[in-house]
């Protein structure tokens, strides 16, 4: 039996992978690092933009958040195969730590100049590919292969609830404490991930079986081999592709246009009215989280997935057009539910899925897929909505990802139809 068949066999139970003590600290500490993440950006971007003033730097810090990702993930997977991953995310902590100690020399000295914005911008981005690629690879060690979809699925809420309550402790310690202070205070929430992943017992040296000898890392060509090595796959196939064109397509370039959003629904304090926006699409994926593992509520399976991204595009797609305020909350929310549901079950079905000889490499490719395309996403949304706005901008997207959902949602039913047929009789 392999481990998807595993997987779907075993018996759902509500919040599975929390019965495991280490996965309750993988999960509380990848939170406050997520957290910290956001915390940063609330600061160093406020600061940027007021002193330099530049809508440039302000792209390229999107665009050197994602890129890494986009270069970077399959590489980073094939090491995270032969090493241990506790070590590469606490690389990855420490390149976070790095970050926000040199904003913080910056800002205390009053020195900051151009270039030690981009170095620190990439030096950050960089950092998320270690911490991301070698999490999902360090699940495999933490919970059962019939829990997986759990862990996977809490591990995005823990996601969602670090960037909900970040801006917020961000925006605080701003407040509070200036800048330089808060953003040096930052650096004391990515510590507790470096230190539980000290003397954590997993990784290879914990494993009963030995491995079998990872290949060679050859760098980017690596990507043009997972490709091939994956080809034809039912379930890894079109879930990398779901990843890739929502990225690619929608990604989350939207929430850099909600002020413009609150703007133009509401009559009050637009500060306000943002706000919650962005809160009404945090609270539904929360929800989404906590409702998809109390209640197994849904059948993890690539057609599923699919349907639920059908039902996402939906949701932003009316929101786009929607003239009413409470009706824009209501759809974002609803949008923020069938977001994580999709996504997260869609990385669920590539870590169940993906082989073993190539698991880093298979899951740096849906990371690459599903984080790095996000680079091009502000073209889709933010670019042509300069020219078209943003509510026609974001509805055109939103449809573009609708049909190519329904398109791969028609090709694995008809996949499943075809494998369902009796053999022929010669």
């Amino acid at each position: 039996m392999t481990r998807g068949q595993v997987a779907a066999a075993a018996p759902a139970r509500s919040f599975a992978a929390l019965r495991h003590r280490g996965f309750r600290a993988f999960v509380v500490t990848f939170a406050l690092a997520m957290m910290a993440d956001n915390i940063e950006h609330v600061i160093s971007y406020w600061v940027i933009f007021r002193e330099f003033r530049s809508p440039a730097l302000g792209g390229f810090a999107v665009i050197s958040h994602w890129l890494p990702y986009l270069v970077f993930s399959v590489p980073v997977g094939a090491i995270a195969e032969r090493v241990d991953p506790r070590r590469m995310i606490q690389l990855g902590m420490a390149m976070f730590v790095a970050a926000s100690l040199g904003w913080g020399w910056f800002f205390v000295t009053g020195t900051l100049e151009l270039w030690h914005a981009i170095v620190l911008l990439i030096l950050h981005g960089a950092a998320g590919v270690f911490w991301m690629t070698a999490s999902q690879l360090l699940l495999y060690d933490i919970v059962p292969s019939g829990e997986l979809p759990s862990a996977v699925r809490l591990t995005a809420t823990a996601r969602y609830l670090g960037m909900l309550v970040g801006p917020a402790v961000g925006g605080a310690l701003m407040l509070s404490l200036g800048p330089a202070n808060g953003i040096l205070v930052n650096t004391l929430f990515y510590l507790p991930a470096v230190l539980w992943l000290w003397k954590a017992p997993y990784g290879p040296r914990f494993r009963a079986a030995a491995a079998a000898p990872a290949r060679a890392v050859r760098g980017l060509s690596d990507i043009v081999q997972t490709v091939r090595d994956i080809r034809g796959h039912r379930v890894l196939v079109p879930m990398v592709l779901l990843a890739g064109a929502a990225s690619f397509l929608v990604g989350n370039s939207y929430q850099a246009q909600m002020p413009e959003f609150a703007h133009d629904l509401g009559h009050g304090d637009v500060g306000l009215l943002y706000s919650l926006l962005l809160a009404a699409d945090a609270a539904g994926a929360l929800v989404a989280g906590v409702a998809l593992e109390s209640g197994s509520l849904l059948r993890t399976a690539p057609t599923v997935a699919l349907a639920l991204a059908v039902a996402w595009c939906s949701a932003l797609g009316a929101f786009a057009l929607a003239s009413s305020f409470p009706l824009a909350v209501g759809l974002l929310f609803v949008a923020g539910f069938f977001e994580l549901s999709f996504s997260s079950m869609a990385q669920a079905l590539v870590q169940i899925h993906a082989p073993q000889e190539a698991r880093g490499r298979v899951i740096g490719l849906y990371n690459m897929a599903s984080l790095g395309m996000r680079a091009f996403s502000g073209v889709m949304v933010g670019v042509v909505g300069s020219v078209a706005g943003i509510h026609a901008s974001l509805f055109g997207a939103a449809m573009a990802m609708f049909a190519v959902a329904v398109f791969l949602l028609w090709r694995a039913r008809r996949s499943i139809s075809r494998s369902s047929l009796p053999a022929r009789v010669h």
